[in-house]
């Protein structure tokens, strides 16, 4: 009993594997209709938006040459203390100041982004506009505010300028490639779960072997359809 029920379930699945393939222009064509549709979206629809980003090296203050495992663990601790300062509100608010901008602290918080990579002093700071000119200028604005405000809370020996942020001549964002191959790749899936859907739900009796499984009678003949002939 478990072997026919075995051998039903691997027909139904190849049966639904040959109706796959049976649609396989239609799969492409949806496929190719979305991407189609996420192209022209990211390009007519979506602002684009442009990333300067600027970077700062911290040194730690230290009495002597050799860096102990304290400073180690020291600037470890000060990572993120380095991250608050950088985006807390007085000194997005000192930005917003000498750039005479129209922007609230929140929007600014929501365009900048701070990194770390670890193990190292280096802060990566980004800022995130559709004008591109805007996001190179606040960026070296929050830099410049945010170094002194980090020697003055931390105590740090120095914070010195690695690099300046950059008019970028690329946006950022929108990524058309990656939602051009997103949007083929959501038509695929709906294209092939609705063609799976139509042959599981579909209960027309369409072959031989199906009357002999649903009656549970042997199968005499066939009668062939001469129109087809």
């Amino acid at each position: 009993m478990n072997t026919k029920d075995n051998a039903s379930i691997e027909i139904d699945v190849l049966q639904l594997l040959k109706k796959l393939w049976s649609k396989k222009f239609l799969i492409i064509f949806v496929a190719l209709f979305f991407a189609t549709l996420a192209l022209l979206a990211s390009i007519f629809l979506l602002k684009p938006t442009y990333t300067a980003t600027t970077r700062i090296y911290v040194v730690n203050q230290a009495s002597e040459n050799n860096i102990t495992s304290q400073d180690l663990q020291a600037g470890t601790y000060l990572v993120n203390d380095y991250k608050e300062i950088i985006k807390s509100v007085e000194v997005l608010s000192d930005v917003l100041a000498e750039e005479k901008s129209s922007l609230s602290t929140a929007e600014l918080s929501n365009m900048v982004s701070v990194s770390i990579p670890t193990d190292t002093r280096l802060i990566a700071i980004s800022v995130e506009n559709q004008d591109p000119k805007e996001a190179a200028k606040l960026a070296n604005s929050i830099r410049k505010l945010s170094s002194e405000k980090i020697k003055n809370v931390t105590k740090v020996q120095d914070v010195t300028t690695l690099e300046e942020a950059e008019v970028p001549d690329k946006p950022s964002s929108p990524n058309i490639k990656r939602n051009a191959v997103l949007g083929a790749l959501v038509g695929a899936f709906l294209a092939v779960v609705g063609v799976l859907l139509g042959e599981v739900l579909d209960d027309r009796v369409r072959r031989a072997e199906e009357v002999e499984d649903i009656l549970g009678l042997t199968l005499l003949g066939i009668v062939p359809n001469t129109d087809k002939m």
